[in-house]
């Protein structure tokens, strides 16, 4: 099988490609001569383009597009996060279209529901959330429904959900941890006692596996971990395998939420590029219960975890 893939020089795109081109053959996005390097380096071939520009000559041959990029960053404007997730997305199907591509399969976010409010028990059922206040959730929500709404008879579409993507090479919450330890500003909320779903790399890219020939078009598949953890016990054992100890600091959710909603405006209003001490969206999902439900890909996509937490720790602690 020929696959197009997106965001193939990051840490979901990148597993994946790595884990596919055993079987298949890979094209991949990349917007520069690094992102062609890295694509090369885990077996992919490289295509020059983006979000912006893409189009179905880019797609041609192709069976099946993996979409997987994404504007993940913690700041940006409305306008950035507008651009890359809800309009590169719907460039990117109708590339897929009218390149003849029969399946597309899009690496969404449980995120796409979130209002600032605790996700207890929640599965596919659950609305997406387009009119949230934190742009990242409300733009990934319009894009999902733009791949649901994409699905037809020749053209299958599929969105995958994972919560807290963690593993090997993982440049967001690691990373974003990593550096608030060193700096000293690694703070619990609430003692880090909000309970959470979670997924391991591995986990997701078994799941796009399975959804390659499995799962009901138009439809979204939460993926997760085995089961759920708590935020302060989770992240306490992942940043240990990296020999970091976060501490015992915490701060209350209302002073937390309260700092966020006073610095995020003041920042917006000065135009500043770098991020506030701390995002509203950050402070709201750090002090949430997030527990959800994969009992829809286990029984439509035959999936079941093939990593668990604790093998997932003792891998990345050698």
């Amino acid at each position: 099988m020929k696959i197009f893939i997106t965001g193939g020089s990051g840490f979901v795109g990148g597993a994946i490609i790595q884990k596919l081109c055993q079987k298949h053959e890979i094209v991949a996005m990349s917007r520069s001569e690094t992102s062609d390097a890295k694509i090369i380096k885990m077996g992919g071939r490289p295509i020059r383009c983006d979000l912006q520009n893409v189009m179905a000559e880019f797609v041609e041959g192709c069976d099946l597009v993996i979409h997987s990029a994404a504007y993940v960053e913690e700041w940006g404007t409305w306008e950035i996060f507008e651009e890359y997730n809800i309009n590169g997305t719907k460039r990117m199907l109708q590339a897929a279209q009218n390149a003849g591509v029969k399946r597309f399969i899009h690496i969404g976010t449980e995120a796409a529901l979130f209002l600032g409010e605790d996700l207890v028990n929640v599965d596919e059922t659950h609305p997406l959330a387009p009119y949230s206040p934190f742009p990242y959730s409300s733009t990934k929500a319009l894009a999902e429904q733009a791949v649901i709404d994409a699905n037809e008879d020749d053209f299958t579409t599929i969105s995958l959900r994972p919560r807290m993507i963690w593993g090997p090479n993982d440049q967001t919450i690691l990373k974003t941890v990593m550096v608030m330890a060193d700096a000293g500003s690694f703070t619990w909320v609430d003692e880090g006692h909000y309970k959470t779903s979670t997924t391991h790399i591995a986990n997701l890219v078994h799941a796009v596996e399975l959804a390659m020939g499995k799962g009901i078009g138009g439809e979204a598949y939460f993926i997760l971990d085995d089961d759920v953890i708590t935020i302060r016990e989770f992240l306490t054992q992942y940043l240990a395998t990296q020999n970091v100890d976060l501490g015992s600091k915490s701060s209350p959710s209302w002073m937390v939420r309260g700092l966020a909603n006073i610095a995020e405006p003041l920042w917006r209003f000065a135009a500043l590029k770098s991020p506030p001490p701390i995002t509203k969206f950050t402070a709201y999902i750090m002090s949430c219960h997030c527990i959800l439900s994969d009992q829809k890909a286990r029984n439509d996509l035959g999936y079941t975890p093939i990593m668990s937490r604790a093998q997932g720790f003792a891998e990345l602690s050698h």
